[in-house]
């Protein structure tokens, strides 16, 4: 007997419950990572405030180090998937492990340049002579955290690959409460101070990289993958990570560029667009989830060589992202008179805000197409277009954004050229979407 087609309805059905089994666990997991550094921040600040302000200098370049290296996790979840979805989970594993010790490899190299170079990196980011031995000592003890960092990253790409966001988020929270354990202990139970908190953190990232490795190991050995190291599966990851590089570093000199400006208008604008993009990176972790649930989905559908599924599910996650983006711009512009007070009594600073600020939740249904669209793009392994997409951007984006100050512009002119800058990504990630030149098919691309 033959079974009836799936109606629209119960398809749309089965894409949103796709969707959100795996986006829901990833939007934990991603709000889990910053409570490290909050972790460390209420603890150490109890210390004193050059300490306190060491730490913040310390954390600014353990961060970007981290994020430059956020293509472990990227390309390894999509590559992952794509295996999953031709139906070979040893390879899926293998590859995995691949990503793995390259992980190792690139922890191991920026440990050796931070540590020699922690009292210079310090110095060009402004410490002064009172927070500078703290932030040299925090730094230099995390950075033997690194390889730990970016394993971590690589497995949860991984786990992400194999249709696996719920493992990540229990890790993650069970590495926040070792690590604020290990913290008070150390900092003050054995009076080691800011090394204390140092070794707590480095302590508990180890600890979250054993976990996972448990987990691919078995899943390995259950698949009979090889967990030995390959230069040309390592060689491969590592080439397929560049573009994703390149558009990640793009990225983080919008924002530097970005802050730049924001400091030549005033003491009172650079505070308020701090606040801002505190408030634009926790609403990316909500809209980032999707992105983390289309990178899995998609990476599958086209492992399996289901075009017409990839298709079905961008649209649905992309209308996931513009209702996404437009609860979540509502719900700044709603909630302002209550979150404004707790980051500042400053009316400067409330008058540069207020302004921009409605700016910044205009843009967030923008934010959410470009979000879910960058991942499926990463799930279907475009990296090199990604790349070029993202350097297109930085160049619109940085004559506009230096012109900000000579033209007499203020915060929100500032926030529209962010709003622009986003713009222009939606639209070139729109065009690749459209062009359907992104659904190549098979276990690799």
């Amino acid at each position: 007997m033959t079974q009836a087609p799936e109606s629209p309805k119960a398809a749309l059905r089965g894409h949103d419950r796709e969707i959100l089994a795996l986006a829901v666990p990833a939007f934990g997991a991603l709000v889990a990572e910053p409570l490290f550094v909050l972790a460390d921040s209420a603890i150490v600040g109890h210390l004193g405030t050059p300490q306190l302000a060491g730490l913040g200098v310390a954390a600014a370049l353990l961060t970007t180090a981290v994020s430059i290296f956020v293509f472990l996790a990227y390309a390894t979840t999509a590559a992952v998937a794509r295996r999953v979805g031709a139906g070979d989970l040893g390879a899926a594993i293998r590859q995995g492990m691949d990503g793995i010790w390259l992980a190792l490899l690139l922890g191991a190299a920026v440990i050796a340049v931070v540590l020699p170079t922690a009292p210079w990196l310090v110095s060009l980011l402004g410490a002064s002579d009172t927070a500078a031995p703290y932030a040299v000592t925090y730094l230099r003890i995390s950075a033997l955290g690194i390889p730990a960092m970016l394993m971590v990253l690589a497995a949860t790409g991984v786990l992400r690959g194999l249709q696996d966001t719920r493992t990540p988020l229990y890790v993650a929270i069970g590495g926040f409460a070792a690590n604020a354990g290990l913290n008070l202990g150390l900092v003050y139970g054995a009076g080691l101070g800011i090394a204390g908190s140092a070794w707590g953190t480095v302590l508990a990232q180890y600890g979250m990289a054993a976990v996972y490795l448990l987990v691919v190991v078995r899943g390995a050995r259950r698949h009979g993958a090889s967990l030995r190291p390959d230069a040309a599966g390592i060689r491969a990851c590592a080439q397929a990570g560049v573009p994703l590089l390149v558009r990640t570093l793009s990225l983080r000199a919008v924002l530097m560029i970005a802050t730049l400006v924001a400091a030549r208008l005033g003491d009172a604008d650079i505070a308020a667009h701090q606040i801002l993009l505190s408030l634009w990176s926790l609403l990316a972790f909500a809209l980032d989830a999707i992105a983390i649930a289309g990178q899995a989905i998609i990476g599958r559908y086209l492992g399996a060589g289901d075009t017409a599924g990839a298709k079905a599910v961008c649209r649905r996650m992309v209308q996931w992202g513009i209702a996404s983006g437009a609860v979540l711009g509502l719900l700044v512009v709603l909630t302002r008179p209550l979150f404004v007070p707790l980051f500042t009594s400053d009316p400067g600073v409330k008058d540069a805000l207020l302004p921009a600020l409605l700016v910044m939740a205009l843009s967030q249904p923008v934010a959410g197409i470009v979000f879910v669209l960058d991942g499926v793009l990463m799930g279907a392994g475009d990296g090199t277009y990604l790349a070029g997409a993202m350097l297109v951007t930085l160049a619109v984006f940085t004559p506009v954004a230096l012109l900000v100050p000579s033209l007499g512009g203020g915060l929100t002119t500032l926030w529209w050229a962010m709003t622009l800058m986003m713009l222009v990504r939606m639209v070139t990630l729109q065009l690749r979407s459209r062009s359907g030149r992104w659904l190549v098919t098979g276990a690799t691309r």
